[in-house]
């Protein structure tokens, strides 16, 4: 454990990374898999060795918004604060590509903030990181229409996954951006005729 941590989180000091491998319990979980749900308590605080996970904000009807991925090297401000504080989980984690996770005790997280500083600038730059992304996810739905969000939802996905081919349906995306997918189709085709993209059966392949 102790190599792969000094890989994924290299700003982590010998100390912190030795008591980690001493406590903390390393995890794998498949695609599709639901890692936290709404109303949920927190018992652990993850950190992120492989893969990738969607943080989902879910109405009282059901529906789902997404907030931001976590991957590799990170950590979920959203259940850190809910840890430190006992409450329940906000947040719906979902599992969108095979991930290898450490799972830190709660009542570490507090012992941890005092007795090691990377720990303590960790958690701190996680909080200001997500913060940074929660603001730009709000700023596209106050200020963007609905084109201009389905452009930003494909490149956040892009980016999360490091590739062109994002393996997404018009109707997942319609529930991720609460509109339908009727409203996404025509967008999609839309795109695919300015030249940014091309739609196919089961992915969409972004050309710009």
């Amino acid at each position: 454990m102790n190599q792969n941590l000094q890989k994924k989180f290299p700003s982590f000091s010998t100390p912190l990374i030795e008591d980690i491998s001493a406590n903390a319990i390393e995890q794998s979980f498949n695609a599709g898999h639901v890692l936290m749900k709404t109303g949920q308590y927190i018992k652990n605080t993850v950190l992120v060795l492989n893969g990738s996970i969607k943080i989902y904000r879910e109405d009282e009807d059901g529906g789902e918004f997404l907030m931001y991925y976590l991957q590799s090297g990170q950590a979920c401000a959203i259940s850190m604060i809910c840890a430190t504080k006992s409450e329940k989980s906000q947040i719906m984690a979902k599992v969108v590509e095979d991930v290898e996770l450490i799972m830190i005790p709660l009542p570490l997280m507090d012992k941890w903030m005092m007795q090691h500083r990377s720990w303590y600038e960790f958690v701190i730059d996680t909080y200001r990181s997500r913060f940074e992304e929660v603001l730009e996810v709000i700023n596209s739905i106050a200020f963007k229409a609905m084109d201009e969000r389905l452009e930003f939802y494909l490149k956040r996905n892009q980016k999360a996954c490091g590739c062109s081919d994002l393996n997404l349906s018009h109707q997942e995306i319609a529930t991720e951006l609460n509109t339908s997918r009727e409203v996404i189709s025509r967008l999609l085709k839309k795109l695919e005729q300015r030249g940014d993209l091309k739609l196919h059966r089961n992915h969409i392949e972004l050309l710009k």
